[in-house]
């Protein structure tokens, strides 16, 4: 890595002015996910966590069908800005989609049926450590990246195109590339009032 992981957490931001330029080999992208993957935490060891990493054309095709299912969504009076943020995400080199394998969650609120309704809330905890993990990784490596939520309208069609099992529920994509520009101040609310030590 370039960065230390502390340095990598304080400067992952939300970048969205990304470029297709290749800064770093698709080999060392997935070598991070593979290690986010493998060593991120989750409710009893249950490793739900899925992934498919879109690069190249394969990108450009999700954020083409994501543009379509909101075209039929957006009035057309309004779709411009709506274009503009999709085509800003297939600008990048690639794109992480991540998933939770609900046939693994299912599985165990059958094995412990006394925490049945607590898995689900766990599985996206887990998802969201594997989401984090997999961010600041990129960002270890020079890449910028923002998260984006566009699970239940694209779903059914990812599914399609990309051969997904139909159990792995799609919970965030991740488009990443060169950074193009910085990203904005950030304001950060005191720390005193976020949290509490007592010793």
């Amino acid at each position: 890595m370039s960065k230390d992981f502390y340095a990598a957490l304080k400067a992952r931001r939300s970048i969205y002015s990304i470029s297709k330029e290749e800064i770093v080999s698709y080999e060392k992208i997935q070598e991070i996910i593979e290690a986010a993957v493998k060593h991120t935490p989750s409710a009893f060891n249950s490793q739900s966590a899925r992934i498919l990493l879109l690069l190249g054309e394969q990108h450009d095709i999700l954020w083409d069908i994501t543009k379509e299912a909101l075209r039929k969504i957006v009035p057309e009076n309004a779709f411009a800005p709506t274009e503009e943020k999709i085509n800003s995400f297939k600008s990048g080199y690639g794109t992480v989609l991540f998933f939770e394998d609900e046939t693994v969650i299912k599985d165990l609120q059958t094995q412990f049926a006394l925490y049945k309704d607590n898995f689900p809330i766990w599985s996206h905890h887990a998802s969201g450590m594997v989401q984090l993990v997999v961010w600041t990784g990129l960002e270890a490596e020079g890449l910028g990246a923002s998260l984006q939520h566009y699970g239940a309208l694209i779903e059914e069609q990812v599914i399609q195109k990309w051969n997904v099992p139909i159990t792995w529920k799609l919970i965030a994509q991740l488009p990443f590339g060169k950074p193009t520009a910085d990203p904005g101040e950030k304001e950060f609310k005191p720390l005193d009032e976020r949290i509490k030590v007592f010793k």
